[in-house]
């Protein structure tokens, strides 16, 4: 563990106690991870689970931000963050510098601690919309982006960016360019998922690109994504020169546990898997959240794409999964969860 203390102690980490301190703009975190903002996954349910469990900061799914101009949707709970929810970002999606720059100023009005941009998200419908990933291949709108939202407001502003649009088709320099204006119009902190647009989520995220960012932009918090799904990657690629920061994405869907994990390897711990108990607690308060804020069918049909994942450490996991998959109501989602993870008795489960 001493090795990781060395190589970890870089310029964004600060203190004693404080070994590991984050800072994105006037945002401090006491850990150099973050929760990442995942479309369809971190809602208000799922950003309380990570909290728990020692996320320093949760950010809100992808929101369109010509959505939150509409005075209707403005005020539908969705939007806002929960009560007493801080540090909490947003990431905006959108392809009009003028209309970003508004939604951003909105979203600072109602609470939120950092914008986040994205000029990252390769989903089909957003690339075709000319959002997300698309910027990549217009690196001039992006640029107009991040100035606008830059001067609109006072509050931290970050960006979710990939490598390229493509392997092959000279976007790279687009990502740099980019990276570079970001730099330059002091956002503050850059966030590097190592694939580019096109690469999905296949094969392995290239880390290396990511600590190239650092090296050419040494005075910018450098955040990396890509593959984190268990604790010891994540002290793995925060041991790299060039990286400041680590963002947990798709590994804390059904594991929020990765936090507390880091957490301790980061001070030294072992950490302790949770019990079949402890899992059960928690996959039933995430059920309680996410029913309180859907109807009963619902909230059951949402909360399945979590349990699935959850489900990774029961010792008869495909047999749990499928009894959870089959629920079609609340109270029966509630008996089957207390059933398969012993909440009621010792050896409830067959």
């Amino acid at each position: 563990m001493y090795s990781y203390l060395v190589k970890l102690k870089k310029t964004n980490f600060t203190g004693n106690s404080a070994f590991f301190m984050l800072k994105i703009g006037n945002i401090e975190l006491d850990m150099p991870f973050f929760q990442a903002p995942l479309s369809g996954y971190t809602d208000a349910a799922m950003r309380q689970i990570a909290r728990q469990y020692g996320a320093p900061l949760t950010f809100t799914g992808v929101m369109l931000a010509k959505n939150i101009l509409n005075e209707r949707a403005f005020r539908k709970g969705i939007f806002h963050p929960a009560a007493g929810e801080s540090p909490v970002g947003v990431q905006m999606l959108g392809e009009d510098p003028a209309i970003m720059a508004r939604a951003a100023k909105a979203f600072g009005s109602i609470g939120y601690d950092i914008i986040d941009i994205n000029i990252a998200c390769p989903a089909p419908k957003v690339l075709r919309r000319g959002r997300g990933g698309a910027l990549l291949k217009e690196p001039g709108v992006a640029i107009e982006i991040i100035s606008a939202v830059r001067d609109a407001v006072d509050c931290p502003v970050t960006i979710k960016i990939r490598t390229g649009f493509g392997s092959d088709d000279g976007t790279r320099e687009n990502f740099h360019q980019i990276c570079e204006h970001a730099a330059n119009t002091n956002i503050d902190a850059i966030v590097v998922h190592g694939r580019t647009v096109k690469g999905y989520y296949r094969g392995k995220a290239d880390w290396s690109i990511i600590a190239d960012v650092k090296k050419r932009h040494p005075n910018v918090t450098v955040i990396g994504s890509g593959d984190i799904f268990d604790a010891q990657t994540a002290l793995d690629r925060l041991s790299m020169d060039g990286i400041d920061g680590v963002l947990i994405a798709r590994g804390a869907i059904g594991n929020p546990w990765i936090f507390s994990d880091i957490r301790d390897m980061l001070n030294g711990k072992t950490p302790t898997p949770p019990s079949l108990h402890e899992q059960g607690e928690t996959i039933l308060r995430h059920f309680e959240l996410v029913s309180d804020m859907h109807n009963d069918y619902k909230g059951v049909r949402y909360f399945r794409k979590f349990a699935a994942n959850y489900c990774h450490r029961h010792p008869q996991r495909k047999k749990a999964m499928l009894a959870i998959m089959a629920c079609t109501s609340r109270k029966q989602m509630t008996e089957t969860i207390r059933l398969w993870f012993k909440l009621d008795r010792e050896g409830a489960y067959v």
